[in-house]
């Protein structure tokens, strides 16, 4: 543990390190920019790499790519961005894809005042793709917070196999408070369940906490990431009946673990 004196947006990028981040995949945009350019500072010495990509869709993809490579994945943006982000990120929770995304507000619609802030993307970070599915998301109100849940993201992300969103804004962003920084042995890293055995194995099988154990590409695992409503094994299934007990599948793993995600601190009660 030491403490320091960090932005926001610094204090995010330490955290992804601290939780395992391998991959980080981005695109330019205020006021999240000095997330990629800290990490491409800092990363590559952790063993991790930071690739510049030529827009956010390309990034979204990218990360997912990373995921089921084996690696802990990330990208930061703002608002435009993630409106660009929205199908890859739709991608992602049908292919039970653990990655962080994360979005610091600013003014808009559209590209709006990059410069200037509000705290209006939570609807778009609820009801961001078409489509049942839940994605649970975090929201610091500080610097040591930002810190915090960016860990707990990752975790959440692992845990859970889902795609989390960390919704920081331009004033966190870019403002300096105290913090406090962990080692890895000081904090709770999670990493993803993997399979035990090739034998009948189905990439899509849950357990009965409704998680599926993710194998990744270069396992020997027979590997399918599909984006259509499938069965298992990975295959289409355009049935109603295996449509609907996949979207309750990948709804229910969140809500059945609610307790985990959801945190709540009481003041002056």
């Amino acid at each position: 543990m030491r403490k320091t004196f960090a932005s926001g947006n610094m204090a995010i990028a330490e955290a992804a390190i601290v939780a395992g981040l391998k991959f980080y995949a981005g695109y330019p945009i205020t006021p999240s920019s000095e997330i990629m350019e800290y990490l491409a500072e800092h990363l590559p010495g952790q063993g991790g790499i930071v690739i510049q990509m030529e827009d956010e869709i390309a990034s979204i993809n990218a990360i997912i790519g990373a995921s089921w490579a084996g690696a802990k994945a990330m990208t930061a943006t703002s608002g435009p961005g993630l409106s660009l982000m929205a199908e890859g990120i739709g991608l992602a929770v049908m292919s039970e894809t653990p990655i962080v995304i994360v979005d610091v507000m600013r003014t808009g619609p559209s590209t709006g005042v990059p410069t200037k802030t509000t705290q209006a993307d939570v609807f778009q970070v609820r009801w961001l793709t078409h489509g049942d599915y839940i994605i649970p998301s975090y929201i610091p109100w500080s610097v040591q917070e930002a810190y915090d849940l960016t860990i707990k993201a990752f975790n959440t992300a692992e845990k859970l196999r889902t795609p989390v969103i960390l919704l920081s804004d331009a004033v966190i962003a870019h403002l300096w408070e105290p913090l406090v920084i962990y080692e890895r042995g000081e904090v709770e890293i999670i990493e993803r369940r993997k399979p035990t055995s090739k034998d009948n194995y189905k990439p899509y099988m849950p357990g009965d906490d409704l998680i599926p154990p993710m194998a990744c590409f270069g396992e020997g695992y027979n590997v399918l990431v599909e984006s259509l409503t499938h069965d298992e094994r990975g295959y289409y299934a355009p049935t109603n009946t295996y449509h609907k007990n996949s979207v309750l599948r990948l709804m229910l793993k969140i809500v059945k673990n609610i307790s985990y995600v959801y945190e709540q601190e009481t003041y002056n009660g």
